[in-house]
């Protein structure tokens, strides 16, 4: 197994992409992307927003994957088209059906994404040239004009790569703020040449999802359009070893999570925590999860200040199984908690560097998880008080 790094989704074989000007977007950027499966295969697994509150695309998408049968998807920024009703969703369905007359495919086999403010309609016009320009740009080398296409308030494109043995994987992800489970508000797209059914497709992808961006909460608030896709094309012709496909299926979703936490807008800071000899794995992704979302330490993280007690009066309010007298504490490699009491001194912790580690000691089992997380800082503050001017 190898890792690379270039053309993101169109690294599988089978797959063209194309990122393009639509209009959507003031600043005049790319904002409309296109990824299309050539086959032979066109199987797919989605993950959607666990918020009751969906927007427009999500809508339509659940409809789309329910066959398990995906020739495309049509993904834009610019407006996330949620809360905007009947007009909104008939937009929707307007521009599937235009990558649908397009590729000469059926209009119930593209997924539609959408990523921006919500409550503005989409300009129905400015969508449809966009696909007409993104049909015509489809690339085997498209994957980073794509990835450019679909970033808000992400300072750059992310994207990832996996090769297996005669199959590969590609990837590329947008998200910077509202990153909280269910699934951070983040657009995934995956791709894999690789020979497998939809029922395996979602098997995996749930199983990867779970430990990667389900456990990326950098600001306890959660979007109305996550969707995380997968799409096989089968184009290598190789059925893969069923447990290398998903280690190398879960790393990248590791590395595209690892991307987004270190994008969140406006931290300072990138946390994580390791919660470990926990009860059960869900005692400790309670715990770490308990300690993310703590905006006392968080703003003590921004400050470069190691206030330990924090951690601890965040864990205490979880009906997780652990006595906290009995809980160690260890900042960036300095255990300055040690049963429930002082350990080494405060100022023996340097909390300069950017990667921050807080490791939670539960000594109650031997169950583990990671959280991922960030500081809360006077940017995001301000970067989120003027996000929709």
């Amino acid at each position: 197994m190898s890792t690379s790094v270039g053309t993101g989704i169109t690294h599988a074989a089978g797959f063209e992409a194309a990122g393009v000007r639509a209009g959507l977007k003031t600043s005049g950027n790319p904002d409309l992307a296109l990824v299309v499966n050539r086959g032979p295969l066109q199987n797919a697994a989605v993950v959607f927003t666990s918020n009751r509150a969906q927007a427009n695309p999500i809508i339509w998408s659940k409809q789309v994957i329910l066959d398990g049968t995906v020739s495309a998807i049509v993904l834009n920024s610019g407006g996330a088209n949620c809360f905007t009703g009947a007009e909104g969703f008939q937009t929707t369905h307007l521009t599937a059906e235009a990558v649908a007359t397009a590729l000469a495919v059926s209009a119930g086999d593209v997924l539609v994404c959408s990523t921006g403010l919500i409550g503005e309609q989409l300009d129905r016009a400015k969508l449809a040239a966009g696909v007409t320009a993104a049909v015509a740009a489809l690339s085997a080398d498209g994957g980073m004009d794509a990835a450019n296409a679909i970033i808000t308030t992400d300072t750059h494109a992310k994207t990832a790569t996996r090769v297996g043995d005669g199959w590969s994987i590609g990837g590329m992800a947008k998200g910077a703020g509202m990153l909280a489970p269910g699934l951070a508000t983040m657009l995934v797209v995956l791709t894999t040449d690789a020979v497998l059914e939809s029922a395996d497709l979602d098997r995996t992808l749930r199983v990867a999802t779970r430990v990667s961006f389900d456990r990326l909460d950098s600001d306890g608030c959660m979007s109305t359009n996550d969707q995380v896709t997968l799409m096989a094309s089968g184009a290598s012709g190789v059925v893969p070893d069923h447990a290398a496909f998903q280690q190398a299926l879960t790393d990248l979703c590791s590395d595209l999570a690892t991307l987004l936490q270190q994008d969140a807008e406006g931290a300072s800071h990138d946390i994580t925590i390791d919660v470990i000899n926990a009860a059960t794995e869900d005692d400790a992704v309670e715990v770490g999860r308990s300690v993310a979302r703590n905006n006392l330490f968080k703003a003590a993280v921004f400050g470069n200040d190691p206030n330990w007690g924090r951690v601890l009066a965040a864990i205490g309010t979880t009906a997780a199984d652990f006595d906290p007298y009995l809980v160690d504490v260890t900042m960036n490699g300095v255990r300055v908690c040690s049963n429930g009491a002082p350990d080494r001194p405060r100022d023996d912790v340097d909390l300069s560097p950017r990667a921050m580690s807080l490791v939670i000691d539960l000594k109650n089992g031997q169950a583990s998880a990671t959280i991922r997380t960030n500081d809360l800082t006077h940017d995001y503050v301000h970067e989120n008080s003027a996000y929709a001017s």
